[in-house]
């Protein structure tokens, strides 16, 4: 059994084990880093499908800061 990625972890906790609402996710949109909520985030990606998983550099919940990508 393959072992979850660090962003699969903090996704999968947020959602079914705690309140995705305190979350927001901080992702590449072009030029630009874009924070929306993670419901929202979720929403948008279409399971990583329209924002892939290597755009995310940002995941919060509340102050603290979860996941963040090298260089970010």
């Amino acid at each position: 059994m393959a072992r979850k990625g660090r962003l699969e972890e903090i996704f999968s906790k947020a959602l079914y084990a705690d309140d995705a609402a305190l979350y927001s996710v901080s992702y590449r949109d072009f030029e630009s880093i874009v924070e929306v909520p993670l419901q929202e985030f979720v929403e948008l990606s279409e399971d990583f499908q329209v924002i892939p998983q290597s755009s995310i550099v940002l995941v919060k919940k509340g102050y603290h800061v979860l996941y963040r990508k090298h260089g970010y």
